[in-house]
C-alpha cells in the first residue's frame, strides 16, 4: 500500500494509511472520509467486512476495494456488501486516480443535487437520502437506494445493465456476474412489491426502466 499512498499523495490527496482491516474501520468510522480505499485480503478483518460493517455504522462515502486477478466471488460480495467499485491488482496509478476522482465527484454531485423527486407517488430525497412511497418511508442500504435515484433521475428511459454498472456501480459491465439484477431485486421488493402497482420494469434483452404509474408498460 506504500506506492498507493505515494501516487494519492503525489496528486494532492491527503491520505491516512492503516494498517489492518480492524484499524482502517475504526479510522473510517472516527474520521468519516470523503474515500476509503481497502484490500480485500487484510489481517484483522476482511475488505469485504470492513465494508459490510461501515455501511451498517452508516458510512455513506464511496468505497473502492484493490482485488486480486482470481478474487471474483470476493469482489461480488464486496459490491453487494456496499463497495462501490473495484479495481484488479496490478492496477496503474492513472486508473486508481481516476476512480477515486469519479468516485468523489459522484459522491458530492448526489449530495449536491438535493431536490426532492415525485414520481407519482413516490418520492425520493438525495440531500437527506430518504425515500418514501404512499406517505410510507422505505429503508435501502446505500446502493439500493443510489440505483433508486438513478432511475429516477432517468425516469422514462430504458438504461442497459452496461450503462447502470457504469454509473452506479462505477466498473466495467462484467456480463458473468448478476449483481445488477439481484440488486434490482432487492429494489423492487421494497419500492414495488408492497405497493398496489410497479414502477420499476424490465425491458427485456435491454435493461430497465422506472415509468410513472399512468404510463402504459
Amino acid at each position: 500500500m506504500d506506492s498507493v499512498v505515494r501516487g494519492l499523495e503525489a496528486q494532492g490527496m491527503q491520505v491516512d494509511w492503516a494498517k489492518n482491516g480492524q484499524e482502517g474501520f475504526e479510522r473510517a468510522v472516527a474520521e468519516h472520509y470523503d474515500l476509503v480505499i481497502s484490500d480485500v485480503m487484510m489481517p484483522r478483518m476482511t475488505g469485504v467486512e470492513m465494508v459490510t460493517r461501515l455501511r451498517k455504522q452508516q458510512y455513506a462515502g464511496p468505497i473502492l476495494l484493490l482485488t486480486g486477478m482470481g478474487e471474483v466471488d470476493q469482489k461480488i460480495a464486496g459490491l453487494e456488501a456496499g463497495a462501490d467499485d473495484y479495481l484488479t491488482k496490478p492496477f496503474d496509478m492513472g486508473e486508481l486516480v481516476a476512480r477515486v476522482h469519479a468516485l468523489v465527484r459522484r459522491s458530492q454531485g448526489v449530495h449536491s443535487r438535493h431536490a426532492v423527486l415525485r414520481i407519482g407517488d413516490l418520492e425520493v430525497d438525495p440531500q437527506a437520502r430518504t425515500v418514501r412511497r404512499n406517505e410510507q418511508p422505505i429503508q435501502l442500504t446505500q446502493k439500493e437506494f443510489e440505483l433508486l435515484l438513478y432511475l429516477v433521475r432517468h425516469v422514462g428511459r430504458v438504461i442497459s445493465k452496461k450503462e447502470i454498472a457504469e454509473q452506479v456501480w462505477d466498473i466495467h459491465f462484467d456480463s458473468s456476474t448478476n449483481v445488477i439484477e439481484v440488486y434490482m431485486s432487492y429494489l423492487r421488493n421494497k419500492v414495488d412489491k408492497p405497493f398496489s402497482h410497479p414502477l420499476i420494469h424490465t425491458s427485456f434483452g435491454v435493461g430497465y426502466v422506472l415509468r410513472p404509474p399512468d404510463e402504459a408498460v
